[in-house]
C-alpha cells in the first residue's frame, strides 16, 4: 500500500473531553499564564530626593507562583519627576529585587534605613535586620517569650519608625501564656521550660481568635524596639478586650512626650469576622510611648504603668476610623472611615475621609472635633474619588497625595 494513502493516527482524548474543550483549556491556561506575569503593587512609600529634584519612591509588588501556590515578593524603586505640561515621569530602577524568606520590609522616613522582618515558621525567634547604605547595620532576634510573629496582614499590620529613626513601633502576637505542666504524679507547681519525657503540658486557657486567616494567631499587641540597642518594650495600658493595629508615631508636642496613634477593634460582643467585614466598629486611640529621657539626655525605652499612660479614644463621635496618617506639617491626623458600612450593616460601602487637628501647643484630648474631608455621600462629581478611597487601605502606607478632580475623574495625582 502506498504510504501517502495511509491515514494519520487519531489522537486519543481522555473520557469526557472533546477536541473543543481541550482547545479551550489550552487557551485559558495560556491566558492565565499571561495574567500571572503581571505584578501587583501592594505597598508604596515616597521620600524627598537628596538632590532636591523630584521624589524617590519605593514599591513592593507580588506575582503568583502557580506551581508552589504562593506569591513571589519583589522590591523596586523609581525616581518621580514632574515634566512640562504637568505630566509625571517615572524612571524605574533596572531590575526589581526578589524578597526571599522575608515577611515584610519597611523603610525609615528619610529612606536611608530599611527594616527587614523575618517571621519564624515554628517557635524560633523573630528576626529583625536594619539595613543602611547597602549593608546590614544591626541584627536582632526577638524570642517567643517577648512576642510571637509580627503581623504583616492588611488590618492588624502596623510598623512605624519615629521621626528620629531611633525607635520602631509595631504590632506582633502577644507572648505565649504559661501552660500548666503535669507528670505521672499530677500537677507540677514549678514549671519547666526543658522538654522532659516524664512531663506533658496542657493547652492552658482557651482564647478566642478572630477566625478566617487569623485562626490560631494570638492577640495582637503593641511593642516598641530601640533600633540601636535592640531592647523591646511592650506598650502597657491597653485593655485586653481591644485588638490593636495600624500604629503610627505622632509628631512630637511641646510637652516633650512622644505619642503613638493606633486603631483598636473591640472584641465585644465577639471577635469572629474582621478581614472582609468593613462593618465592624473601630476607633483611633492615642497613648504615650514608653520613651523617656535618661540622665545624660538620651532617649530610652522603659517599662511604664497604665496610670502614667492613659489610652485616649480620639474618634468617639464616629463609628469607624482606620488607616491613620499625619500630614507633612504634623498639624492634621487624617484617616479613613467605613461608617457607612458600620451604620448600615453592609459588608462594604463607600469609605469616607476625615481629619482631626493635632495639637502642637496643648495637651491631647479625646474630645477632638472630627472634620469631614470627603464624605461617603458623594455626588456623581466625586464618585471616582470615592472609589479611590476604597482602595487606599491596600496600597498607600506613607505617601501624602494631593488629588485634583475635574468632571468626576481624577485628573492628576501630585506628590507633595
Amino acid at each position: 500500500m502506498d504510504a501517502s494513502s495511509e491515514t494519520a493516527p487519531t489522537k486519543e482524548l481522555p473520557i469526557g473531553l472533546d477536541p473543543n474543550t481541550e482547545e479551550d483549556y489550552a487557551s485559558l491556561s495560556k491566558l492565565l499564564q499571561e495574567f500571572t506575569r503581571i505584578p501587583s503593587i501592594y505597598k508604596a512609600w515616597t521620600f524627598k530626593s537628596k538632590s532636591g529634584r523630584g521624589t524617590q519612591a519605593m514599591f513592593l509588588s507580588s506575582q503568583p507562583n502557580l506551581l508552589a501556590n504562593t506569591r513571589r515578593k519583589f522590591s523596586s524603586s523609581a525616581s518621580i519627576t514632574k515634566e512640562d505640561g504637568n505630566s509625571v515621569n517615572f524612571e524605574w530602577a533596572p531590575l526589581p529585587v526578589e524578597l526571599t524568606g522575608v515577611s515584610t520590609v519597611v523603610p525609615s522616613p528619610s529612606g536611608s534605613k530599611l527594616l527587614v522582618v523575618r517571621n519564624p515558621e515554628n517557635e524560633s525567634p523573630v528576626h529583625f535586620k536594619i539595613r543602611s547604605q547597602g549593608h546590614v547595620e544591626k541584627g536582632f532576634q526577638i524570642p517567643q517569650s517577648v512576642h510571637g510573629s509580627v503581623y504583616t496582614d492588611g488590618w492588624f499590620e502596623g510598623i512605624s519608625w519615629n521621626s528620629d529613626e531611633t525607635f520602631i513601633a509595631y504590632i506582633a502576637e502577644e507572648p505565649v501564656p504559661p501552660k500548666p505542666t503535669f507528670s505521672d504524679i499530677g500537677y507540677k507547681k514549678i514549671r519547666s521550660t526543658d522538654k522532659d519525657c516524664g512531663n506533658w503540658k496542657g493547652q492552658g486557657e482557651w482564647q478566642e481568635d478572630w477566625g478566617e486567616s487569623y485562626a490560631g494567631k494570638r492577640q495582637p499587641a503593641l511593642f516598641v524596639i530601640n533600633v540601636n540597642s535592640g531592647q523591646v518594650q511592650p506598650v502597657k495600658g491597653i485593655t485586653k478586650s481591644l485588638s490593636v493595629g495600624q500604629v503610627v508615631w505622632a509628631p512630637q508636642t511641646e510637652d516633650s512626650y512622644q505619642y503613638l496613634v493606633f486603631v483598636g477593634w473591640s472584641s465585644d460582643p465577639r471577635k469572629l469576622g474582621i478581614k472582609y467585614c468593613y462593618n465592624r466598629s473601630c476607633a483611633l486611640y492615642a497613648l504615650r510611648a514608653p520613651v523617656y529621657k535618661s540622665e545624660n539626655g538620651e532617649l530610652e525605652i522603659k517599662d511604664s504603668s497604665a496610670e502614667d499612660s492613659p489610652v485616649l479614644n480620639l474618634t468617639q463621635s464616629i463609628s469607624s476610623a482606620f488607616l491613620p496618617t499625619f500630614s507633612p506639617d504634623g498639624r492634621s491626623l487624617v484617616f479613613l472611615s467605613a461608617k457607612s458600612s458600620v451604620d448600615s450593616g453592609a459588608h462594604c460601602a463607600t469609605n469616607s475621609l476625615h481629619k482631626v487637628d493635632w495639637p502642637a501647643h496643648t495637651q491631647i484630648s479625646s474630645t477632638t472635633k472630627i472634620i469631614d474631608v470627603v464624605s461617603s455621600s458623594l455626588s456623581a462629581t466625586y464618585l471616582h474619588l470615592g472609589n479611590l478611597l476604597n482602595h487606599l487601605s491596600s496600597l498607600l502606607l506613607h505617601p501624602t497625595l494631593g488629588l485634583s478632580c475635574t468632571g468626576g475623574k481624577v485628573m492628576s495625582i501630585e506628590l507633595m
